[in-house]
């Protein structure tokens, strides 16, 4: 997808953070925009002061681990646009801790919105933009998920996000096979981003009341959420950074897209490991001083 001018964009998590970002980015570009998030006043604020550009905006409250409320939001861009080009499915929440101790409440939540989300938004907008393609002989669309470097990595205490990742993974590169097995003039992305300001460390600031997990908080989870405050506020490339970089792997028809090509290194690691049938390889062995921080906030607090 090379054209951006006058196409639609549906962007999940729009409110603050990397669809933020995305959503200021395709405005710049002449984008019509469909943006969704569970945040309804950040969603307000963002739809105001892109309406005060003269975006034109169609904002929803969407909770994306809910088929019928991502398919209301399919319907209803097309009944105010007409068509849909550019899907962001990037909605995402994280929580931390050894794995053996996070709750079921836990799971549900975190696949919920980061898995449970992504495949709500193949099954229905792949459907709607094959419709868009076959009414327009000039069509061109494109489809981002947005997993992390956690989902090419396996980082101690983030057991849950890293299993919902892992799976972002691998459903957008079936997508992708899926979409060219059928000549459609859709392209498919997955962006793995690595530590970025944004708000996915207090994500759980806007947790369901029935997902709320009535286990006590352990050690390690308080270790964890700390370790990812400071790793995720420490990162030196902003979202607008990797806004600007997904819109160019867009026209590029990249499918594998990296903020920090750097941490490569990790996951060349990883997959020798496999090859070779190792034990796992250590993701912070580049980094010591992390596990240590990690190790040293368990102990500290049990």
């Amino acid at each position: 997808m090379k054209e951006f001018r006058g196409k639609v964009a549906v962007i999940t998590g729009a409110a603050s953070g990397l669809g933020r970002e995305f959503a200021n980015e395709a405005a710049g570009l002449g984008m019509k925009l469909v943006l969704a998030d569970v945040q309804a006043k950040a969603l307000e604020h963002a739809a105001d002061e892109l309406l005060h550009r003269g975006v034109e905006v169609l904002a929803m409250v969407c909770d994306v681990r809910k088929g019928a409320h991502v398919q209301e939001l399919a319907d209803s861009a097309i009944a105010r646009f007409g068509a849909v080009h550019l899907v962001f499915n990037n909605a995402g929440v994280g929580v931390g801790g050894l794995v053996w101790e996070n709750s079921e409440q836990d799971w549900e939540w975190v696949l919920g919105v980061n898995l449970w989300g992504v495949i709500h938004g193949v099954r229905v907008f792949t459907r709607v933009m094959l419709e868009c393609a076959a009414a327009d002989r000039g069509y061109q669309g494109h489809i981002v998920n947005t997993a992390s470097m956690a989902g090419l990595l396996n980082a101690p205490a983030l057991g849950v996000y890293n299993v919902s990742k892992h799976a972002v993974v691998a459903l957008s590169e079936t997508l992708h096979h899926d979409l060219q097995l059928v000549d459609a003039p859709i392209g498919a992305s997955v962006l793995c981003p690595y530590f970025v300001p944004t708000g996915i460390a207090h994500s759980h600031r806007h947790r369901p009341e029935e997902l709320l997990s009535e286990e006590s908080i352990t050690a390690s989870q308080q270790a964890a959420q700390a370790l990812t405050e400071k790793a995720v506020g420490s990162g030196k490339l902003s979202a607008e950074d990797v806004a600007r970089l997904t819109f160019d792997a867009i026209r590029q028809g990249q499918f594998y897209i990296y903020s920090h090509p750097h941490a490569l290194g990790a996951v060349e690691e990883r997959f020798d490991a496999i090859v070779h049938a190792r034990s796992p390889a250590d993701p912070y062995a580049a980094t010591p001083q992390i596990r240590e921080l990690l190790k040293a906030g368990i102990k500290r607090r049990r």
